[in-house]
């Protein structure tokens, strides 16, 4: 397959996903996403699809891009100096949801192809969950569906990017997890494109059926003031690790990229409070002592 439509395969199977991901999560909600077509000033350009004050979710961001430049930015090749000065095309499909019930989880999923002047290209991305509390049958769920959506890419594959999730998705400045992880891999490409290109469509595919069911199961939990204070404290979390650590971010804001659309992954209300500590014994407490902790949601399948 020649490297044009291999890129093109990507792109129209990251488009349908795109689709079929929105269509659902309208579906769940009721509301409608609003599309924003824009093109990139070197080369291609994306759509952003962005559903605000939803009855379930108040925010999530469906976003497809696919653009070409000159160079790729420092994000990119910090640990790749062979990389550096090389034109290249980056294609991809970026989901966050902030659901508005705090006992739904956020969740965020990201499946990419870059391809680099003069090298092969890789594919990058997986799937992770944010709870604000926890519940060991949607953990359960979340990483059976994680490691199906692996099933025939190696016998260790669910392992090895489950733990990769674990230390990436991991805020060294607070000396915890950001959620209860899932999958996660980088520069995949040594099986092969069309392997490698199958797999990726797995997680995308898988991640709804991963998702959905937890949604449907807590969307309608009654809550109140305590346990919407507590989401909104969380949510600091997730904005500091996308703002410090996260590549993806960091890439597009290097590259010049749309600013709404990279930032659409931060939560539309979030609050700090100085020194917090949850009351031992209460459901709060629970989310660090047994779910922000490494663990094995499998171990006993």
């Amino acid at each position: 397959m020649s490297e044009t439509s291999k890129l093109e395969s990507v792109k129209k199977f990251l488009r349908l996903l795109q689709e079929r991901i929105i269509g659902a999560f309208e579906e769940i909600d009721g509301g409608t996403f609003q599309r924003d077509p824009w093109e990139y000033e070197s080369g291609g350009g994306g759509i952003s699809a962005v559903l605000e004050n939803g009855v379930v979710f108040e925010k999530a961001g469906v976003n497809y891009s696919s653009i070409a430049g000159e160079s790729l930015p420092a994000a990119a090749t910090a640990s790749r100096q062979a990389l550096k000065d090389r034109a290249f095309t980056a294609s991809g499909v970026s989901v966050i949801c902030h659901p508005l019930n705090p006992y739904v989880p956020t969740t965020h999923l990201n499946v990419r192809y870059i391809e680099v002047e003069d090298l092969d290209g890789w594919f990058g991305g997986g799937f992770d969950l944010t709870p604000y509390y926890g519940f060991e049958d949607d953990a359960v769920h979340w990483h059976r569906t994680a490691r199906a959506a692996c099933d025939g890419f190696g016998e260790h594959s669910y392992r090895r990017f489950k733990k990769w999730c674990d230390e990436y998705f991991y805020l060294m400045h607070r000396n915890e997890p950001r959620g209860i992880g899932g999958l996660f891999f980088d520069s995949l490409k040594r099986e092969g494109f069309e392997d490698c290109f199958k797999f990726v469509q797995r997680v995308g595919e898988h991640f709804l059926d991963a998702y959905l069911p937890i949604v449907k199961r807590r969307m309608n939990t009654p809550y109140g003031t305590r346990e919407r204070e507590f989401q909104l404290y969380r949510r600091g979390r997730y904005v500091e690790f996308n703002l410090v650590y996260d590549r993806g971010t960091l890439f597009g804001l290097q590259s010049d990229g749309r600013a709404e659309s990279i930032l659409v992954s931060l939560p539309p209300r979030v609050a700090w409070r100085y020194n917090y500590t949850p009351e031992p014994g209460s459901d709060e407490h629970r989310l660090y002592e047994e779910f922000l902790k490494p663990r094995d949601w499998l171990d006993d399948e």
